[in-house]
């Protein structure tokens, strides 16, 4: 017991984890998830699937959720540095529309649970990147939606980007500081702001 430290972030539903590490002049262990150390600190979530990705320095992934079996998410980096991001999606709460983002690297061995209800998405800020996440439920073919990740009336504040907002979700116009071009798959191009995806 006793193994992490959760702190509250200031939007409702997303906390950040950090593990006890034990280390020495071999290396280090680290438990990556403990059941009880968890219900202990009042998160119980259950999860049924652990994912992994690998991404090179200015892929840009979001803004993704899914619309009928929204996923928990508790997601970390093991090899490199990115920025990660949720923008609560709650229609009933108070921070609709807010977003809140944390650096997450292979030192610094945070994670980052995002509740239900959020878009999520993660910015490569070192040359590669593997980034590892347990969810709450399965992914669902066909239930994939998402949100312009430049959408300035959610005004995510991306480090080290530069570039014009062009009036949609195209990387062409964004860079990051050192000239590595932002890079997008095709799909997250397309999404639509907060206002166009939603209507209440």
């Amino acid at each position: 017991m006793g193994q992490i430290k959760v702190t509250k972030a200031p939007i409702e539903g997303l906390y950040i984890i950090e593990p006890a590490v034990h280390g020495d002049s071999r290396g280090y262990f680290m438990e990556t998830y403990n059941l009880r150390d968890m219900q202990a600190e009042g998160l119980d979530m259950k999860f049924v699937q652990d994912n992994q990705s690998m991404s090179v320095k200015g892929v840009l992934r979001g803004l993704h959720f899914q619309k009928e079996y929204p996923q928990g998410k508790l997601v970390r980096v093991v090899r490199g540095r990115v920025f990660d991001v949720a923008v609560d999606l709650r229609a009933a709460s108070p921070t609709y529309g807010k977003w809140y983002g944390v650096e997450l690297t292979a030192e610094n061995k945070k994670q980052f649970y995002i509740s239900e209800g959020f878009a999520h998405g993660f910015l490569v800020l070192s040359d590669e990147a593997e980034f590892c996440y347990k969810v709450t439920d399965f992914y669902h073919p066909g239930d994939e939606g998402g949100l312009a990740w430049n959408d300035p009336t959610i005004g995510i504040e991306w480090p080290d980007l530069v570039g014009e907002y062009p009036g949609s979700a195209d990387s062409a116009p964004y860079t990051l500081s050192d000239g590595t071009p932002l890079n997008l798959s095709d799909k997250d191009k397309k999404w639509l702001t907060l206002g166009q995806t939603f209507t209440f």
